[in-house]
């Protein structure tokens, strides 16, 4: 299965997204971020699902910008054209899936900035090609395994969080979904573009590189259910 967050703040957007990919009984580790570089400027994806899916979309999705004589200025037309590719592939390939018993189910999560973008942008897109964007009301989203990181986003997760502290929910949300199942982990990946600037910076986290966060934010729950008040708990052991 898959883990992919994207989060759009006014300081700027982030994607993470897990790395494991579990076929049968073996697991492999495959990189699920994926950038796309384009003369306007350079976008991240994130994709659940199949990943022929993904890959065949991104490499027509790569052969159009190659030869579109002028390049896309802003992020929601790079959109459209994924969305276009992807309509391409469900026409191309959607009917062996389904004769196979296969899903046609690839979700994707794009942001970035090109030339006239007054900030970065962050998009969903659905299997049908159609899309959403992120707004005030709706700062996230997560595809693949959903139920598991939304608690503490609902709760915490606003669009006023600083950039900082919404790198470290994105790695909580995940933190609980790998906690939960065993078809996400990581290493994770991870492309923050803060609002000043143009480009995403990418990089790449071992367990080893967050483990003293999550341990901490393990500890911190212990510590906050032994001095919660639980008056009304009292009663019941009376």
């Amino acid at each position: 299965m898959t883990f992919c967050i994207g989060i759009k703040v006014r300081e700027g957007i982030i994607g993470l997204a897990d790395s494991r990919i579990v076929v049968g009984a073996s697991q492999a580790s495959k990189r699920k971020l994926a950038a796309i570089d384009h003369p306007a400027g350079t976008l991240f994806t994130m994709t659940s699902g199949l990943r022929s899916v993904r890959d065949k979309t991104l490499t027509y999705l790569g052969e159009h910008l190659e030869q579109r004589p002028e390049a896309y200025d802003k992020v929601y037309q790079v959109v459209n054209q994924f969305g276009e590719q992807l309509r391409r592939v469900r026409n191309e390939d959607g009917p062996s899936l389904n004769m196979s018993g296969l899903a046609f189910n690839s979700h994707a999560i794009i942001g970035g900035r090109l030339a006239s973008d007054a900030e970065p942008q962050l998009y969903y897109v659905y299997p049908e090609g159609n899309w959403i964007e992120s707004n005030l009301d709706l700062p996230y989203f997560i595809i693949g395994r959903t139920p598991y990181g939304k608690p503490i986003l609902d709760r915490l997760l606003t669009y006023e969080t600083p950039l900082r502290q919404a790198l470290a929910l994105a790695l909580l949300a995940f933190d609980a979904t790998r906690t939960s199942v065993t078809d996400v982990d990581g290493p994770i990946d991870v492309a923050v573009l803060a609002v000043n600037n143009q480009r995403p910076t990418f990089r790449r986290f071992n367990d080893e590189d967050f483990s003293e966060s999550t341990d901490w934010w393990t500890e911190t729950l212990k510590n906050a259910i032994s001095n919660m008040p639980h008056q009304w708990i009292d009663s019941l052991f009376k």
